[in-house]
Protein backbone atom coordinates (compact mmCIF):
# COMPACT_ATOMS: atom_id res chain seq x y z
CA UNK A 1 0.00 0.00 0.00
CA UNK A 2 0.84 3.53 -0.60
CA UNK A 3 0.35 6.01 2.41
CA UNK A 4 -1.72 9.15 0.55
CA UNK A 5 -2.92 11.35 2.99
CA UNK A 6 -4.90 11.26 6.52
CA UNK A 7 -8.50 11.91 7.67
CA UNK A 8 -9.09 15.02 9.43
CA UNK A 9 -13.39 15.10 9.13
CA UNK A 10 -15.89 12.55 9.39
CA UNK A 11 -19.54 13.53 8.70
CA UNK A 12 -23.05 11.82 8.61
CA UNK A 13 -26.19 13.41 7.53
CA UNK A 14 -29.03 12.20 9.50
CA UNK A 15 -31.48 14.05 7.31
CA UNK A 16 -31.86 15.04 3.90
CA UNK A 17 -31.65 18.76 3.37
CA UNK A 18 -29.96 19.72 7.27
CA UNK A 19 -26.21 20.22 7.65
CA UNK A 20 -24.10 17.33 8.24
CA UNK A 21 -22.73 16.17 11.53
CA UNK A 22 -19.43 16.13 11.98
CA UNK A 23 -18.66 12.70 14.23
CA UNK A 24 -14.94 11.40 15.96
CA UNK A 25 -15.58 8.52 14.00
CA UNK A 26 -18.18 6.15 12.18
CA UNK A 27 -18.62 2.74 10.56
CA UNK A 28 -18.51 1.91 6.67
CA UNK A 29 -21.56 -0.50 6.44
CA UNK A 30 -20.27 -2.48 3.20
CA UNK A 31 -22.23 -1.96 0.00
CA UNK A 32 -24.24 0.94 1.80
CA UNK A 33 -22.25 4.00 3.41
CA UNK A 34 -21.53 5.26 6.46
CA UNK A 35 -24.05 4.70 8.99
CA UNK A 36 -27.07 6.96 10.00
CA UNK A 37 -25.90 8.65 6.79
CA UNK A 38 -28.99 9.20 4.77
CA UNK A 39 -26.94 9.75 1.55
CA UNK A 40 -25.39 6.10 1.71
CA UNK A 41 -27.87 3.88 -0.24
CA UNK A 42 -27.43 0.05 -1.02
CA UNK A 43 -25.60 -1.21 -4.12
CA UNK A 44 -25.04 2.25 -5.28
CA UNK A 45 -22.14 4.17 -7.08
CA UNK A 46 -22.11 7.37 -4.45
CA UNK A 47 -22.23 5.92 -0.83
CA UNK A 48 -19.42 8.08 0.33
CA UNK A 49 -18.45 11.45 -0.77
CA UNK A 50 -14.26 11.90 -0.37
CA UNK A 51 -13.15 15.97 0.16
CA UNK A 52 -9.69 17.52 -0.06
CA UNK A 53 -8.96 19.98 3.19
CA UNK A 54 -7.01 22.08 0.33
CA UNK A 55 -9.12 23.13 -2.44
CA UNK A 56 -11.81 23.73 0.57
CA UNK A 57 -9.22 26.39 1.86
CA UNK A 58 -8.60 27.54 -1.23
CA UNK A 59 -12.11 28.24 -1.79
CA UNK A 60 -12.56 29.51 1.18
CA UNK A 61 -15.62 26.85 1.94
CA UNK A 62 -16.46 25.58 5.45
CA UNK A 63 -15.38 22.01 5.63
CA UNK A 64 -18.94 20.02 5.82
CA UNK A 65 -20.73 22.60 3.99
CA UNK A 66 -20.13 20.32 0.43
CA UNK A 67 -21.94 17.57 2.02
CA UNK A 68 -18.89 15.62 2.10
CA UNK A 69 -18.74 12.50 4.32
CA UNK A 70 -14.38 12.16 4.45
CA UNK A 71 -12.28 15.72 4.37
CA UNK A 72 -8.74 14.71 3.66
CA UNK A 73 -5.46 16.14 3.70
CA UNK A 74 -2.46 15.05 1.91
CA UNK A 75 -4.37 13.03 -1.05
CA UNK A 76 -3.53 13.95 -4.40
CA UNK A 77 -7.07 13.66 -5.83
CA UNK A 78 -6.14 14.41 -9.66
CA UNK A 79 -4.05 11.62 -9.27
CA UNK A 80 -7.15 8.80 -8.45
CA UNK A 81 -8.92 6.69 -11.05
CA UNK A 82 -12.29 5.12 -11.00
CA UNK A 83 -11.69 1.34 -9.77
CA UNK A 84 -8.81 2.27 -7.47
CA UNK A 85 -9.20 0.89 -3.96
CA UNK A 86 -8.17 3.20 -0.69
CA UNK A 87 -7.86 1.94 2.92
CA UNK A 88 -9.05 4.57 5.61
CA UNK A 89 -9.01 2.75 8.70
CA UNK A 90 -10.53 -0.53 8.97
CA UNK A 91 -12.57 -0.39 5.85
CA UNK A 92 -11.75 -0.44 2.28
CA UNK A 93 -13.31 2.13 -0.17
CA UNK A 94 -13.79 2.15 -4.54
CA UNK A 95 -13.18 4.95 -6.11
CA UNK A 96 -16.15 5.15 -8.98
CA UNK A 97 -16.81 8.56 -10.41
CA UNK A 98 -15.87 12.08 -9.88
CA UNK A 99 -18.91 14.49 -7.59
CA UNK A 100 -19.98 16.53 -9.88
CA UNK A 101 -21.14 19.95 -7.77
CA UNK A 102 -25.11 20.04 -8.14
CA UNK A 103 -27.29 23.32 -8.12
CA UNK A 104 -27.33 23.19 -4.13
CA UNK A 105 -23.86 24.68 -4.05
CA UNK A 106 -25.11 28.19 -5.37
CA UNK A 107 -26.93 28.26 -2.06
CA UNK A 108 -23.42 27.87 -0.20
CA UNK A 109 -21.74 30.95 -2.23
CA UNK A 110 -23.39 32.16 -5.90
CA UNK A 111 -21.24 30.51 -8.53
CA UNK A 112 -19.92 27.54 -6.15
CA UNK A 113 -21.41 25.12 -8.58
CA UNK A 114 -19.30 26.56 -11.28
CA UNK A 115 -16.20 26.97 -9.39
CA UNK A 116 -16.38 23.28 -8.04
CA UNK A 117 -16.56 21.81 -11.66
CA UNK A 118 -13.89 19.28 -11.63
CA UNK A 119 -13.04 19.92 -7.93
CA UNK A 120 -15.48 18.56 -5.79
CA UNK A 121 -13.96 15.12 -4.74
CA UNK A 122 -14.87 11.21 -5.58
CA UNK A 123 -17.36 9.38 -5.02
CA UNK A 124 -16.91 6.00 -3.50
CA UNK A 125 -18.38 2.64 -2.38
CA UNK A 126 -17.73 0.45 0.27
CA UNK A 127 -16.25 -2.93 -0.56
CA UNK A 128 -15.31 -4.10 2.74
CA UNK A 129 -16.89 -2.25 5.97
CA UNK A 130 -15.26 -1.28 9.14
CA UNK A 131 -14.58 1.76 11.18
CA UNK A 132 -13.04 4.97 9.93
CA UNK A 133 -11.76 7.66 12.34
CA UNK A 134 -10.05 11.10 12.28
CA UNK A 135 -6.70 11.00 11.92
CA UNK A 136 -6.88 7.42 10.01
CA UNK A 137 -3.71 7.11 7.19
CA UNK A 138 -5.55 6.87 3.59
CA UNK A 139 -3.21 4.46 1.71
CA UNK A 140 -3.98 3.56 -2.35
CA UNK A 141 -3.76 -0.36 -2.02
CA UNK A 142 -1.53 -2.05 -5.24
CA UNK A 143 -3.24 -3.24 -8.52
CA UNK A 144 -2.00 -6.92 -6.74
CA UNK A 145 -4.25 -5.88 -3.43
CA UNK A 146 -7.34 -5.21 -5.30
CA UNK A 147 -7.48 -8.41 -7.42
CA UNK A 148 -7.17 -10.28 -4.36
CA UNK A 149 -10.51 -9.02 -2.66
Amino acid sequence: MVEMGEVLHIHICPVHRFPMEEVAWSEAVENKGLKGCIHGRLGSRCQILLMDIETLETMGIAVGAVKENITTRGVDFQGLHPGERVKIGEATLEITIPCDPCSRMDEIREGLQQELRGRRGWLCRVVAGGKISQGDRIELQSKAQQVED
